[in-house]
């Protein structure tokens, strides 16, 4: 099992808006996101998704790729919030490929869940 904590800043959320040209004003527009279900802005989904990836890089070393991934977004992510990514191995294939579990959460709310299919650098 591995386990990283990463805090959500603006900086990171106006930098994937840019990377993106995702402008939603969910993201983006405090009035506008007060009158949604949220409450209040909320981060990418995709942002949430993307600290998978230099998670797997700390813990597998340079070289990773990803093959597969599916997502389950549920809960919304918010400037200011630390998130803790978890993954675990659960199948060693040949080849370096992986299989694992992944989890997302903000507090003790899980707000994503997924598997992924990698394939570890040499």
């Amino acid at each position: 099992m591995y386990e990283k904590e990463i805090l959500i800043t603006k900086e990171m959320v106006d930098a994937f808006g840019q990377a993106t040209n995702d402008y939603n004003p969910i993201h983006y527009d405090e009035e506008f996101a007060k009158q949604t279900k949220f409450g209040g802005t909320i981060i990418h989904g995709m942002l949430t998704a993307g600290l998978i990836s230099a998670s797997l890089v700390d813990h597998y070393g340079p070289g990773v790729i990803y093959t597969d991934q599916t997502l389950h977004f549920k809960a919304p992510v918010r400037i200011g919030d630390t998130a803790k990514i978890i993954f675990v191995d659960e199948e060693l294939f040949p080849k370096n490929r992986v299989k694992l579990t992944v989890h997302i959460y903000v507090g003790e709310v899980k707000v994503l869940e997924g598997l992924a299919f990698i394939i570890r650098g040499e």
